[in-house]
């Protein structure tokens, strides 16, 4: 069981504009996949509230922060610029993993700047994922971040890679490759 934190940017839900929908959908997935919320948090398009509520979210314990809204190309949704900012490593590939999936059944998933990193602060280690501010956005989301997540905290911690049963380095066989 992996920790979560949860944090919704919207001007509009932060201010009670229209109910958050995103961050309780982020919550359920996460939690009907066995994992535990520790802390939500709605704040609205703001850099330094977004960072504030990161760092909340690791001062609670989460290892692994998601943010839902804010990662498109209008002039509000500075969600990706905050949480970069905040990174020490960038891990790309997960978004890049996610708006490939994404793409054949939403075309403008291929217009989110979401991104991920490593972020520390006061020698808390979190990994930080910026999700679309869309319900299935988050879920397809989550789907791709949980394929890796008990490795990816394995990293934060240091761990070393694990080894395959079989007690092989590395994966066995050609690598495979997606079919259209």
């Amino acid at each position: 069981m992996i920790e979560f934190a949860v944090v919704t940017v919207s001007d509009r839900a932060s201010s009670g504009v229209y109910e958050d929908r995103s961050g309780p959908a982020a919550v359920a997935a996460l939690t009907e996949a066995g994992h535990r919320v520790v802390h939500t948090a709605v704040v609205p398009d703001d850099t330094t509230q977004i960072q504030q509520a990161v760092a909340q979210a690791l001062s609670s314990g989460a290892r692994v922060v998601l943010t839902t809204g804010g990662t498109g190309i209008t002039r509000r949704d500075v969600t990706p610029t905050a949480v970069e900012q905040m990174c020490q490593v960038l891990v790309p590939g997960i978004c890049e993993e996610i708006r490939r999936r994404s793409v054949p059944t939403v075309p403008t998933a291929m217009l989110s700047r979401s991104v991920a990193g490593v972020v520390e602060v006061e020698a808390r280690r979190a990994f930080v994922l910026t999700c679309p501010g869309s319900t299935g956005g988050v879920r397809d989301s989550i789907a791709v971040l949980l394929e890796v997540a008990d490795h990816l905290v394995a990293q934060l911690d240091d761990g070393d890679h694990p080894t395959p049963p079989d007690g092989s380095v590395g994966r066995p066989g050609p690598v495979p490759r997606p079919t259209a």
